[in-house]
């Protein structure tokens, strides 16, 4: 999709469909010649009721009418869905190019939100279907009409969104195509195509070389050769601390020998989107060239039942020294990123920020709305807070505290992996993480409930790309 902005009206632009949204309380703010838009209003065939839409034909072109409801309570989360609403009606009408005219006084966000429910909403996965269901229907162009010049707000909108179904593509792909090792390809392919961006893959090996025996004792039962994806970017005149994004991206998790049941086991190639999130955010920050320094830690690998596969009552050794007893294989998500964070701590991360899709207990605590945030710094929470209000991907504290760290204290070794009493499960694998960071500001995020299926309007269901938004808006706060 062309994504473009002006200064033109709506009307004097190549699009072949307009959408004119209207405010509970208002008109018409730019009419056609003879009227019809507001006699649509006047008639009651458009409302001004948030998501209504109403459809007329006048001057060669098609006007979408949209319903914006009460003008105090629109934000971007409800630009993005009255985006998508109106996106729908588009196709339905054979639209080619679709042009937004901003509501007067729209500031910037709700003008990028505009963008990002178009091009969301636009998002189709269909590689492998011969007959999709929408017959490849798609725009082929946004036009953003507004009185005030848009043009950066359009273009980091479409770059980060852009890069937002890039990771949904990476999310959706089958286990048996997206292995690590093609998640290592794609990472190097995110640093060709920016200035500034390097990538380092080590292999299974090298992994174990550098002691990581948390990480490898879950590529161990995998014929699939585990991945230390790493990424570093130096945007010009870089300034501010080291940020690391640290990624789980276990591209199938059948749970080990502590296997998982059958049932939707096939949403298990989802476990990397903590990973793609990481990837595909770094690359939109480089072409964005934002001045900050980012450290990008992906660790790829399956979670396999083989006869190599480590087993319950196993003891490893992390790269930092400390001993973990494997209670429960399938807890494998934060052995994987224990060596992750120590590896980026080693590496002069100042800041870090881990996504992993962890714990099936946050989805019970907070659902498809928020991931859940963990940090042991008030000052980043904060921070990570206020980027997720930005970018409408929603996050929500949850306690770290001594009591929590003393329940994953281990009888054979340092600390066990999972508890198995099944109390504040996110919160004790949080702590668990906690040991690898060591005084570096942290933040966790859970995402398991937030990764996929969250059944938003722009959103829909496999893959979300949750993260990328937010991890590009605190890179952009950073400095």
């Amino acid at each position: 999709m062309q994504i473009t902005s002006t200064t033109q009206p709506a009307a004097a632009t190549d699009a072949d469909t307009i959408a004119v949204g209207v405010f509970d309380g208002e008109d018409i703010a730019h009419d056609v010649a003879d009227g019809t838009l507001q006699r649509l209003l006047d008639r009651g065939e458009a409302r001004r009721a948030f998501k209504r839409l109403a459809v007329a034909h006048a001057e060669e072109k098609r006007w979408i009418v949209v319903g914006l409801g009460e003008r105090g309570r629109f934000d971007p989360e409800r630009a993005r869905i009255a985006a998508a609403t109106v996106h729908a009606r588009a196709l339905e009408l054979g639209t080619a190019t679709l042009c937004w005219e901003v509501p007067h006084h729209l500031d910037d966000a709700g003008v990028a939100a505009l963008v990002e429910g178009t091009v969301l909403a636009g998002y189709r996965f269909d590689r492998y279907r011969n007959h999709p269901d929408d017959d490849g229907a798609a725009l082929e162009g946004l036009i953003v009409s507004a009185h005030h010049e848009t043009a950066a707000t359009v273009e980091t909108a479409a770059v980060v969104t852009a890069a937002q179904n890039r990771a949904r593509d990476l999310q959706n792909a089958p286990g048996n195509e997206l292995t690590p090792e093609r998640l290592g390809r794609r990472a190097q392919e995110i640093a060709a195509e920016a200035e500034g961006l390097t990538c380092e893959i080590l292999g299974e090996q090298d992994i174990r070389a550098l002691g990581m025996g948390a990480f490898a004792a879950v590529a161990q039962g995998s014929v699939q050769d585990a991945q230390l994806i790493q990424l570093r970017y130096e945007g010009p005149d870089a300034g501010g601390p080291l940020l690391a994004l640290v990624g789980k991206a276990v591209t199938f998790d059948a749970g080990g020998i502590s296997i998982k049941p059958a049932l939707k086991m096939s949403e298990m190639k989802f476990d990397m989107s903590g990973g793609a999130a990481v990837l595909e955010a770094i690359g939109a920050i480089a072409r964005l060239r934002l001045p900050i320094r980012v450290l990008g830690v992906v660790g790829a690998t399956e979670n396999m039942p083989d006869g190599g596969a480590m087993k319950p009552g196993d003891i490893v050794r992390a790269s930092n020294g400390t001993t973990i007893e494997i209670v429960n294989t399938d807890a494998e998500g934060r052995l994987v990123l224990a060596d992750c964070l120590a590896h980026a701590v080693a590496h002069g991360a100042e800041r870090i920020v881990d996504l992993a899709t962890l714990t099936g207990a946050i989805v019970s605590a907070l659902g498809t709305s928020h991931a859940g945030l963990m940090s042991n710094d008030d000052e980043w929470n904060g921070r990570l807070e206020a980027a997720a209000q930005a970018s409408g991907e929603l996050l929500w504290r949850l306690p770290l505290h001594p009591t929590y760290a003393e329940v994953i204290k281990g009888r054979y070794a340092d600390i066990v992996n999972v508890v198995e009493t099944r109390k504040a499960g996110s919160i004790a694998a949080a702590e668990f993480l906690h040991r690898f960071v060591g005084d570096v500001p942290w933040a966790h995020l859970d995402i398991a409930g937030t990764a996929n299926d969250t059944g938003a309007p722009y959103a829909g269901q496999g893959g979300s790309g949750f993260g990328v938004r937010l991890l590009v808006e605190l890179a952009r706060r950073l400095n």
